[in-house]
């Protein structure tokens, strides 16, 4: 006897490990919905938008080692969480993004919210397809989660009718079917010990093909191996001990310039996993042609998309760091040492708390102190980030989860996913009042499945990172980044979630333990000098050009 589509289709989760979908409920769902309820290992987590579910979605995944699911009903559910599939994208994370399409005999004929839906994602997703077919549906799914985690991860969107759902089908759920993870071509190896044995100055830049192929411990072990320092690519912070004396940095937006130099200085990068992007290269411009490079990656199609390479090896990067193990080859260590010195020097951070202002500084400093090392941090884009990218030391992988995209809104949805996987420690979200305010809805979210996420929100009143780009080239016009923000501890505290404010960074410590004790959602309103614009510069020096 057969089963229903949307029975076969919590089957086939099941079978993957997936226990929770996030989303908003649509129509065009509530026969799998129905369904999820027959199943008490498979948890549907109600957002308030779909672009704050699919953001879960995509941090579970990154927290938990699965695939994060994700659903919408047709075409606007499909718009809103179109921010998520394009971050899962950019994060390299297996998302399964499944679409509610309209009933397909209703297609083509005006129906309500009809659009293509596979067409409209297709470009934000790494595959993407409409099945309307109900005895072609478990397959579709199937194949769609072997995608997302198959080569270098990424988002899968499904788009599916709501008649099929609830028509039978023969088809057992499906499986997991094995991943392939390839290994370096015969002769690779030595090519590449060659390479390596010929640089003075070599570095490795550790991207997140280092974490999503589990190869943290492999890589700490290689860069002691060959004595060989490592920084972190764009918001890939966790992906080496950043306390080992073998760490040099993290690549972000407005690195400081002594840590660009230890990537001009190096006569040979190791790129393991890491796309060498804009932001990542400091605009294309940390990396020059003479500077030799060697690119190790499981998408072909980034192997030398930025940068021409010397050595191209088509390989997963664990699997890759097993086969160049080699022998013990031991070099000067000057060079690694002269450049944790500079890290140390550019990223350490004295106690000096103020009574009457807020210095972002000590309170990153304050932060690393409060927590423990297994805490997970999530953080929005904009100009506040910095100080995290700067000061904060991550010494355990796993414990950063961040968009690669740069989208706004994307920490406290984030933190709610990342601490539904990892319910056991402690989750901190760090956002601007920007970023914070456009998910903002998602704190009734957090009070209603009681996880417990404490949000840090660094408020200038501000875009700030927009504004300084407009006082960078258009000194003393602003136009649109100003912001009037409502009391963020009273908007906390309607929600049902705890709330405090810090004016000096002195009082921050005592905010922020309290806010652990209290063991619910938390806010923590940091009021910052809008003056002080980025982690190097003011206002003013950027209107006097300096």
């Amino acid at each position: 006897m057969g089963t229903t589509v949307a029975a076969n289709l919590v089957g086939t989760l099941r079978e993957h490990g997936v226990r929770r979908v996030f989303g908003v409920p649509s129509e065009s769902f509530t026969t799998f919905m129905d369904a999820m309820l027959d199943d008490p290992g498979l948890e549907f987590v109600a957002a308030r938008h779909e672009g704050g579910a699919a953001f879960m979605a995509e941090a579970h995944a990154v927290a938990g080692g699965g695939v994060g699911v994700v659903m919408g009903g047709r075409a606007v559910g499909a718009a809103n969480l179109s921010i998520g599939v394009h971050t899962a994208r950019e994060n390299s994370t297996p998302l399964l993004v499944l679409v509610g399409q309209m009933n397909s005999a209703h297609r083509g004929r005006e129906g309500f919210q009809e659009t293509d839906l596979a067409d409209f994602l297709a470009p934000l997703a790494k595959h993407a397809v409409e099945e309307s077919d109900p005895r072609r549906v478990p397959a579709a799914v199937g194949r769609a989660l072997t995608i997302a985690r198959s080569g270098r991860p990424g988002p899968v969107v499904v788009s599916l009718p709501e008649d099929v759902f609830a028509a039978e089908v023969d088809a057992p759920p499906c499986r997991p079917a094995p991943i392939p993870r390839p290994a370096p071509a015969p002769g690779e190896a030595q090519a590449f010990h060659e390479a390596f044995a010929a640089a003075q100055r070599p570095l490795i830049i550790a991207g997140a093909g280092v974490q999503r192929s589990g190869a943290e411990a492999a890589l700490l072990a290689f860069a002691e191996r060959w004595n060989v320092p490592v920084m972190a690519a764009w918001r890939r912070h966790d992906a080496f001990p950043n306390e080992h004396p073998l760490y040099v940095g993290h690549l972000q937006m407005g690195t400081h310039p002594e840590l660009v130099d230890t990537v001009r200085q190096a006569d040979m990068i190791v790129a393991l996993g890491a796309r060498l992007n804009e932001i990542t290269t400091q605009g294309y411009t940390a990396i020059s042609p003479s500077q030799r490079i060697v690119q190790v990656d499981i998408e072909p199609s980034m192997i030398g998309k930025t940068h021409p390479v010397e050595l191209a090896i088509v390989a997963d990067v664990a699997t890759a760091l097993e086969t160049f193990a080699g022998p013990e080859a031991p070099r000067a260590a000057q060079w690694a040492r002269r450049r944790r010195a500079v890290y140390e020097r550019v990223t350490s951070v004295e106690v000096d708390l103020h009574e009457d202002r807020v210095d972002n500084r000590q309170i990153i400093r304050v932060l690393q102190e409060n927590l423990r090392d297994d805490a997970v941090l999530t953080n929005d884009a904009g100009n506040f980030a910095g100080w995290m990218h700067t000061f904060f030391r991550f010494r355990r992988p796993h414990t950063y989860v961040g968009a690669a995209s740069g989208a706004m809104g994307y920490a406290l949805p984030a933190a709610i996913g990342a601490a539904l996987a990892r319910p056991d420690q402690v989750v901190v979200s760090l956002s601007g009042d920007g970023g914070f305010m456009m998910t903002v809805q998602e704190l009734e979210t957090a009070v209603r499945l009681g996880v417990p996420i404490i949000s840090l929100v660094f408020n200038n009143n501000m875009y700030g990172s927009i504004r300084m780009h407009q006082e960078r080239q258009y000194p003393a016009r602003e136009i649109g980044s100003a912001l009037g923000n409502p009391d963020l501890v009273a908007l906390a505290k309607s929600f049902g979630a705890f709330g405090v404010r810090v004016t000096a960074d002195a009082e921050f410590a005592p905010a922020l333990q309290a806010a652990l004790a209290e063991y619910r959602p938390a806010v923590i309103e940091i009021r910052t000098d809008p003056e002080q614009i980025s982690v190097w510069q003011t206002i003013t020096q950027l209107r006097e050009g300096r």
